[in-house]
């Protein structure tokens, strides 16, 4: 389905649904998503939400830690960083800092496509290489790739129970866009124990997701290494819409002024690990951020902050328990090393 790109998105898009019928919530998600982070930086108090980078210098040095630990006990090989959508590269900056205590200065790869954030990932990380995906990625030395709060941004289909199983489409009246079913789909594409589940039911999935994974644990397979995946989500399969807009750090809704919210899905942990084990990867978890967290010694790195800066003691604490608390069920953690590579830490 094209879309007009002279026109503004909303417009563009009912432009497209009018010419060529509704689209699936996937091609929409994509279109929105795209243009919101191609047009902005959503991060921070004046931003659309904050992410564990942005609370606390401790969530990006302890995954530095991580890694580091782990190329220690793999034998130190030539190795390569790589974040998928670094946010503003706060991340990394972190993380390095922490890695070159151990002696790991890798170079450092950013997958990323908006412009707006490449420039903020320039300030902190400037010798960073930029790649649009994973095909242009080093393939000499191993990888440490991180993802955090990457997937749960990628596009999703939706199905939904009626009679059978459909697709759900975003079908549009003027600029009002709004779900609907569209055609039936094959059972078989459903799993066997959610087929009989009630009308009105929704289950998603996210092929970009799988395409992502795939393209990674590939590479560690024949490059040696590992990726670190974080963001909010479940161990499925199981139903239920997820989608959701955020805007202003309140919830929207996802169907209003496409490319001004921030439209994100929960993320299946089984479907990744599949897909990481279709192409060779080793997996590990998923486990809820607390216990990983709490498994790299996150205590102990908020006793030593405040030691250091008594004045900043509360504060640490509360960063800590943001972290630990708030967010340490909701999000999981999923690891993929490659064949023959250590148990990484916090996921024995």
């Amino acid at each position: 389905m094209s879309i007009d790109p002279s026109l503004p998105l909303a417009e563009a898009l009912a432009a497209a649904i009018t010419m060529a019928g509704p689209m699936s919530i996937a091609q929409f998600m994509g279109a929105a998503n795209a243009h919101y982070y191609a047009s902005r930086d959503p991060l921070g108090t004046e931003g659309d939400f904050v992410t564990a980078p942005e609370i606390s210098q401790m969530f990006g040095e302890l995954i530095g830690l991580w890694a580091a630990d782990l190329w220690d006990r793999a034998e130190r090989p030539p190795l390569a960083w790589v974040e998928l959508g670094p946010g503003r590269g706060t991340l990394t900056a972190d993380a390095l800092r922490a890695m070159a205590t151990a002696g790991l200065t890798p170079p450092v790869h950013f997958i990323e496509t908006s412009p707006v954030l490449q420039a903020a990932q320039r300030t902190r990380v400037p010798d960073a290489t930029w790649h649009r995906d994973a095909s242009t990625l080093p393939d000499d030395v191993a990888l440490i790739a991180v993802a955090n709060e990457f997937f749960d941004a990628l596009p999703i289909r939706q199905l939904v129970k009626r009679d059978t199983w459909h697709e759900r489409l975003v079908a549009c009246q003027d600029t009002l866009f709004l779900p609907i079913a569209g055609k039936p789909v094959p059972d078989d594409i459903v799993p066997s124990s959610l087929r009989a589940a009630p009308v009105g039911s929704i289950l998603e999935t996210s092929p970009d997701s799988v395409q992502v994974m795939r393209a990674i644990a590939r590479r560690l397979t024949v490059q040696g290494g590992a990726m670190l995946a974080i963001d909010y989500g479940y161990d499925g399969p199981a139903l239920g819409d997820t989608l959701q807009a955020v805007r202003g750090h309140a919830y929207a809704n996802p169907f209003d002024a496409p490319g001004e919210n921030d439209l994100t899905a929960h993320v299946d942990f089984t479907t990744l690990a599949a897909a990481a084990q279709s192409a060779g990867g080793v997996v590990w978890g998923s486990v809820a951020q607390r216990d990983l967290l709490g498994g790299l010694g996150i205590d102990s790195r908020t006793s030593a902050l405040a030691r250091a800066s008594p004045a900043r003691a509360d504060a640490l604490l509360a960063d800590r328990n943001r972290l630990m608390d708030d967010m340490g069920s909701l999000f999981r953690a999923l690891a993929v090393t490659a064949p023959h590579w250590p148990t990484p830490a916090g996921f024995a």
